[in-house]
């Protein structure tokens, strides 16, 4: 839960850590104009530690960093079940993106590319916000958020796994990168993902997905 604002609206909780001063600036500075509470830390080791002091409800983590990479800092993050369910976007440069599914592996909820875009960056905290918000709700019902639920549509298990990331507003090369396959597979199994739901698009499939998994209201 984030903190009260002046007019005691919940103000949400942003930790941002990155070894490069410029990039925390930057993306600091965006999200305080935007209304969100800002954390700042230089390394993993000290943004875990602030992480558990301040409870934030999205870290924005670099990968490679001194003392505790994005990966350990995630990994350790993921293993404290007060955070836990914490959402963890990744910043990586393009060097990295062999490293990409490792992180998706290990819990990260997305991942951005240096250069930081303002408004990329904006819309990712905005839309894991609102999917976390989705999957607490699941499990305030008594489920988990996962690909299985989608089988009974009538999909394969590595179909539904597709279905899955396709609706957390994944893009064809994300999933690609995800489940490690190439593009051309990943747009076949959305073919006959499309296909069987009997739908042209993928946001009209997004949108089955979605209340399959469970709408964010009753």
């Amino acid at each position: 839960m984030g903190a009260a604002g002046s007019q005691g609206r919940e103000v949400t909780r942003v930790l941002l850590i990155d070894d490069d001063p410029r990039v925390r600036r930057q993306c600091a500075t965006l999200l305080k104009l935007e209304g969100f509470q800002v954390f700042e830390a230089s390394d993993g080791r000290s943004g875990l530690a602030l992480a558990q002091a301040e409870r934030p409800e999205v870290v924005v983590c670099d990968v490679t960093m001194p003392r505790m990479n994005g990966h350990a800092a995630l990994e350790a993050l993921r293993a404290d079940p007060q955070l836990a369910g914490t959402v963890f976007i990744f910043l990586t440069g393009n060097s990295e993106m062999s490293d990409l599914r490792v992180g998706m592996n290990l819990g990260a909820d997305d991942y951005l590319i240096k250069p930081v875009d303002a408004d990329q960056l904006l819309a990712a905290v905005r839309t894991r916000l609102r999917r976390a918000e989705l999957v607490s709700e699941i499990k305030r019902r008594g489920g988990v958020a996962s690909p299985q639920q989608l089988e009974p549509l009538g999909l394969t298990p590595r179909e539904a796994e597709f279905l899955f990331w396709l609706a957390q507003g994944k893009t064809n090369p994300e999933i690609g990168t995800i489940t490690g396959v190439q593009l051309t597979t990943v747009k076949k199994h959305l073919e006959s993902i499309y296909l069987k739901l009997g739908v042209e698009n993928r946001t009209t499939a997004a949108g089955i997905a979605l209340e399959k998994l469970g709408p964010l209201t009753s």
